[in-house]
């Protein structure tokens, strides 16, 4: 029993120490992420629609990579958009940009990862706007017109943020964040209490440190079943980057977590259908191994 209590204080004492390192970068995320959907959302989608008559080519996608990491849908709430831009006549590989973009990034985790420091804040955000760009730009040289995606039977979903007091409405919707979030969050708190406690640092440096194409090709992998929130897996990072993972392997992780989420991928598959989700995972692992290996390769480079 007394080893019991002891075990207790001390992933207690963990987990208290990180939640305060976070507690105000989950908070700070949550504010902004509901101002984002309650007041900013249809401005954002509506520029993309803008762009949609305007002949500027392969900068379309640029664009369209841009505004997907500033919109704060999640995948469920982003698929049903990107079918009514695409029944107005968007191109798939704006559209695949956009969409791209969008499942790896938004508002809200761009916060959260401001607990992470600046240079994997960084690297996060650069990395998932140039994936996006990158989908996009496979679509529009390989597949050329043809036809990439199937919306049928996804229509436009109706927004929640109705209340006509702008107060209330924004409070709502914080409300559901918080809710949508604050398990995985403090589960991810938890996780990273237990790591701290049971696993040495030293194992964490061998299996993600230095500059190893192997330890990048594991934090891919380990990205497909680990990932479940965004906010969640900060703290992990935040403990995994302190006992040795390198830059790169945090990058490849945080590639391939969100975009092979499970609910994500559920609704992936319905609009790719087998071949083109295949096609995805194989570009996604690959885009996170390769930028891994870029992002520690320009780590030696700044070292040397």
């Amino acid at each position: 029993m007394e080893i019991i209590q002891r075990e207790f204080v001390y992933i207690w004492y963990y987990f208290t120490v990180q939640f305060e390192q976070i507690f105000v970068w989950w908070i700070l995320g949550m504010a902004i992420g509901s101002a984002v959907s309650v007041f900013a959302k249809d401005a954002i989608h509506q520029i993309f629609r803008s762009l949609q008559d305007k002949e500027i080519g392969v900068l379309g996608i640029v664009a369209a990579s841009a505004l997907g990491i500033a919109s704060p849908l999640c995948m469920y709430g982003t698929i049903p958009i990107a079918a009514s831009f695409s029944r107005s006549g968007m191109k798939d590989d704006w559209l695949a940009a956009f969409m791209m973009s969008s499942i790896l990034l938004n508002p809200q985790l761009i916060i959260y990862s401001a607990a992470l420091g600046q240079i994997v804040l960084t690297v996060r955000v650069i990395s998932c706007f140039l994936c996006g760009i990158a989908a996009g730009l496979l679509i529009r040289f390989v597949y050329g017109g043809r036809p990439f995606f199937c919306f049928d039977g996804f229509d436009e979903p109706k927004s929640r943020d109705t209340d006509p007091n702008l107060l209330l409405r924004y409070l709502k919707n914080l409300w559901r964040n918080m809710k949508a979030t604050g398990i995985y969050f403090l589960f991810g708190i938890l996780l990273s209490a237990l790591f701290q406690r049971y696993v040495p640092a030293n194992v964490m440096t061998a299996l993600f440190g230095g500059n190893e194409a192997l330890g990048v090709l594991m934090a891919a992998t380990i990205g497909v079943p680990l990932y479940a929130c965004g906010g969640g897996t900060i703290p992990l990072l935040q403990q995994w980057l302190l006992d040795g993972m390198s830059v790169g392997s945090a990058a490849s992780f945080m590639l391939t977590g969100p975009s092979t989420k499970i609910t994500n991928l559920g609704a992936l598959k319905i609009v790719l259908g087998l071949r083109h989700f295949l096609l995805y995972i194989v570009f996604v692992m690959v885009f996170a191994f390769l930028t891994g290996l870029a992002v520690n390769g320009i780590s030696i480079g700044f070292s040397l």
